[in-house]
């Protein structure tokens, strides 16, 4: 069997250089290849023709870009494009580009499945499978058909970052760097639900916006609706954030799902504002939709009106988030759990 060969998306400036330089290249040649790869997104070496035939001969023996394009994409009719994405194992992640305006936001996947098993998640329902490598998440934005319109990347589709940190926080650094995208960590924002040592150490070296699933501000229910509570409970969480200074350039936000009957009285909205008092933060309420074989329902529109109006009334400043992309499910996990159905039914038609 053949080597398998490296893929260069996804390395850094040093990584390249080593490259080169393990390949009896100059180390400036691991530059040229940064261009190639983030300014330029060459789909082979070959396209990268300020290194001589020769190099680009020697490298191509071993590496590779890694970019693959998107194998099916779904359209919504408000510009919503839900993408699947195949992986270097031969699995799918979700990938989903929301235009609004002057903005145009990807949310990004960073693992196959989810180990939170959130109740209300169809992507822990999948059970999880594997982590994505650094040139997993960064193809479903170097491979992105709409990519030069992008003014803002979410780490919010399938996965828990923190629970991939490594390969989250090497993207970033490619998003951010000099060498790479050179965006503004401001345009990046990392989500969680909260893991211990794993939160504290990416607010440590990242300066990204972070984005915390908090869904009840009450520990006992929290921990029905989402397990990760028993790790790291909401209460822990804020308390972490109390150690960082958001009052600057850096966000700090509470994505909180509404659903009907469960986490939208005005106890809950009272327990948010005692828990978040003197935190600079804000809440974006979420309209659930409802996924299949989950017994929950979403809190209409008049009272999650009613529930941000007692927050803001508070000083919790507080949004609700338009809901996109209904028509197409884009909501993480149903595309590619479809996708996992239609391929096991094959299998079985195949023995």
């Amino acid at each position: 069997m053949a080597d398998i060969k490296k893929p260069l998306m996804g390395m850094s400036l040093y990584e390249l250089k080593e490259v080169a330089k393990s390949l009896g290249m100059p180390a400036f040649t691991g530059g040229q290849m940064a261009k190639w790869l983030y300014t330029q997104h060459v789909k082979s070496i070959d396209e990268m023709t300020n290194i001589s035939k020769t190099n680009r001969e020697r490298l191509a023996e071993e590496y590779t870009i890694g970019c693959m394009e998107p194998i099916d994409c779904q359209v919504s009719k408000d510009g919503t494009i839900k993408y699947l994405f195949p992986t270097a194992t031969g699995k799918h992640v979700e990938t989903v580009y929301i235009p609004d305006h002057d903005r145009a936001t990807l949310c990004v996947s960073s693992q196959v499945g989810c180990k939170m098993n959130c109740l209300f998640c169809q992507t822990g329902k999948q059970g999880f499978e594997e982590s994505l490598t650094t040139t997993d998440i960064l193809n479903q934005i170097y491979s992105l058909p709409e990519r030069e319109k992008l003014t803002n990347i979410v780490f919010m589709g399938q996965g828990e970052p923190m629970d991939n940190l490594d390969n989250v926080l090497k993207v970033t650094q490619v998003m951010t760097a000099d060498y790479g995208y050179a965006w503004s960590p401001k345009r990046i924002t990392v989500s969680s639900v909260g893991i211990r040592k794993k939160l504290q150490r990416f607010l440590d070296e990242s300066d990204c916006h972070v984005a915390i699933s908090m869904h009840s501000p009450i520990p006992e229910q929290r921990a029905q609706l989402m397990p990760a509570e028993r790790g790291m409970s909401i209460v822990e969480v804020v308390d972490l954030m109390r150690n960082y200074d958001f009052t600057h350039q850096r966000r700090l936000s509470f994505e909180y799902i509404m659903f009907k009957g469960v986490n939208d009285t005005t106890t809950h909205a009272r327990e948010i504002v005692k828990l978040v008092e003197g935190l600079e933060c804000r809440f974006n309420l979420i309209r659930f939709h409802p996924i299949p074989n989950v017994d929950l329902q979403g809190t209409d529109d008049h009272h999650i009106e009613n529930f941000r109006d007692y927050l803001t009334n508070h000083g919790v400043f507080t949004t609700i988030r338009a809901s996109r992309g209904q028509d197409i499910f884009a909501a993480c996990g149903l595309l590619s759990t479809a996708k996992k159905i239609e391929e096991e039914r094959k299998r079985r038609e195949q023995q």
